[in-house]
């Protein structure tokens, strides 16, 4: 059986490897995009760009474990086309057979319109090697960044920079960030950290232009104010990578849309990762994390080989700002009610009625392990021992 992978980030070399794992001999191609090997995107605004980590260090896999495991490695040239009758996908001109095929093509940065300025050069993008590469000389002590958006990548982009002396100014259309993805209780504490690293945050503010001619030089925003800046970074989130398969006639349904095996709506097409929606609790999500690009190409590269088994997804997140490592498990979707477990650290736990869902955890690692064992064992201890309880061992009690 001949396997074609298309997309070589986290959740396509964790499929091709898993199928090698699972005793796969059948001929297996992956395919990207990217010059580079397969490697890990969340140190890339961080650590790697901070100098910490060099670029090998950030391959998910030594150089020569893909020949070894005979994986045939396409690089640099994107697939182009699906042709469902035929099976086969063309790259660079050239028809790749396959048998199954498997799309992780993940997913990749929103950009600000080119009609606002989105285009000019000093306005950068935090997703790719290339993205990081490019933006690296602009970090210099005393220069003015203006980054666009308050959610997690943007808050990341805003840590690392200050940490090379530059002023940043975080500006975020909605009255609060990541009002999206946490509780008011969350953005307070991390507008906070910021705060006290001399980053200013102005909340409801919309962005009207970036101005400049051969390079930004400012942010104009809708009130008429305008921020000096020597560069600018767009952290207003991501798209999934869906447009290979819409071309191909694959259902798209915030995401390209799977069964809970990972099926597309072609039988022999499957999808994991960033660019994939599947089946949860009587709805349909789309999780943008390294665990479920993990956990979810595994579960395909079993089910490609006959495993015929559902994916059950186990959500949780972390983003590090500065020396917090904030540690997110389960889903706040529905909550209509935080507990506060007080510090020093602090945590907020998310319930629906009696039921827990998730809980944000502002650096207490115990507080993250043992909210997570209780949402994956389907428990929910009472919110006021949450609150009060001075051990947590007496929320699994």
């Amino acid at each position: 059986m001949r396997i074609v992978i298309v997309g070589a980030g986290q959740a396509g070399a964790a499929l091709a490897a898993k199928l090698r794992g699972l005793g796969h001999i059948g001929h297996l191609t992956l395919i990207g995009g990217e010059p580079a090997p397969p490697y890990q995107r969340p140190p890339l605004s961080k650590a790697y760009l901070l100098g910490e980590m060099p670029e090998e260090r950030l391959w998910l896999r030594a150089p020569d474990f893909w020949a070894e495991s005979a994986i045939d490695m396409r690089l640099g040239h994107p697939v182009t086309a699906i042709d469902r009758t035929a099976r086969t996908v063309t790259v660079a001109g050239e028809a790749i057979p396959y048998d199954q095929l498997a799309l992780t093509t993940g997913s990749a940065a929103r950009r600000l319109p080119a009609d606002i300025g989105g285009e000019l050069p000093g306005v950068y993008t935090v997703r790719t090697l290339a993205d990081v590469d490019a933006m690296r000389t602009e970090f210099r002590p005393g220069a003015r960044a203006v980054v666009i958006g308050g959610g997690y990548i943007g808050l990341e982009a805003a840590a690392v920079a200050t940490k090379f002396g530059v002023e940043v100014t975080l500006v975020e259309a909605a009255p609060r960030i990541l009002q999206r993805v946490a509780a008011p209780e969350t953005s307070l504490h991390i507008a906070g950290l910021h705060q006290s690293r001399g980053v200013t945050i102005l909340e409801d503010t919309r962005l009207d232009r970036l101005v400049g001619s051969d390079r930004v030089h400012s942010v104009r925003l809708a009130d008429g104010r305008e921020l000096p800046a020597d560069f600018v970074i767009s952290g207003i989130g991501i798209t999934p990578g869906t447009a290979l398969a819409e071309a191909a006639g694959l259902a798209i349904q915030n995401g390209i849309a799977t069964d809970e095996m990972g099926r597309t709506t072609d039988p022999n097409i499957w999808a994991a990762g960033d660019c994939a929606s599947f089946p949860w609790r009587g709805g349909r999500i789309r999780l943008e994390s390294v665990g479920n690009a993990i956990d979810q190409a595994e579960a395909v590269a079993a089910n490609m080989l006959g495993a015929e088994q559902p994916y059950v997804a186990k959500p949780w997140f972390w983003s590090d700002q500065y020396d917090l490592k904030l540690q997110i498990a389960g889903l706040n979707a529905g909550y209509d009610r935080v507990v506060t477990r007080p510090g020093p650290p602090p945590s907020f736990w998310y319930y629906r009625g009696d039921e827990l869902l998730a809980v944000d955890s502002m650096g207490d690692a115990r507080a993250y392990m043992v909210g997570k064992r209780l949402i994956e064992g389907g428990r929910s201890p009472d919110p006021a021992l949450v609150a009060t309880a001075p051990d947590l061992k007496a929320l699994m009690a």
